[in-house]
Parts: C-alpha cells; structure tokens; sequence
C-alpha cells in the first residue's frame, strides 16, 4: 500500500516539476494591454490644471491640449 502512496507522490512532483520549467505561451506573453476606464468621479478629480502636460484633452480641467500642456485658449499657437 505504501508503494501506491509513494508512487501517487512522485507522479504528482513530476508534473509538478514540468510545469515549472515550461515555458510561457508566446500569444499570452503579446496581448496588449486595456487601458482602465476611470469613472466620472475619478475622471473630475484627476483633470489636470492649465500648464500641466497632457496627451489629448480629455486630461485637462480645461478639455484644451495644445502642445503637450494644458491650455486655457484655442488660439495659442
């Protein structure tokens, strides 16, 4: 009876052992990532003030990307 337990454990350290030197599926490893959606609480609170950097302009308090910064006219060019 002993020899089943002892040979139940060292099929189970085998399969063990195989899964942690596998290598990572190449497709999981490429996924690209979601950006987090922010609710309309976080949204208002992280707006950015005028002259801060910002990438598009829904970032700014302003709703105003000119240039990278936060602008607070249309026209500044």
């Amino acid at each position: 009876m002993w020899h089943l337990k002892l040979c139940a454990v060292l099929m189970i350290c085998l399969l063990l052992l195989g899964q942690v030197e596998g290598n990572p599926v190449p497709e999981l490893s490429s996924v690209k990532r979601r950006l987090r959606r922010m609710t309309p609480f976080w949204r208002g609170v992280s707006l950015r003030p005028i002259g801060a950097s910002c990438r598009d302009d829904s970032e700014c308090i302003t709703r105003l990307c000119r240039k990278r910064r936060c602008s607070l006219s249309v026209a500044q060019e």
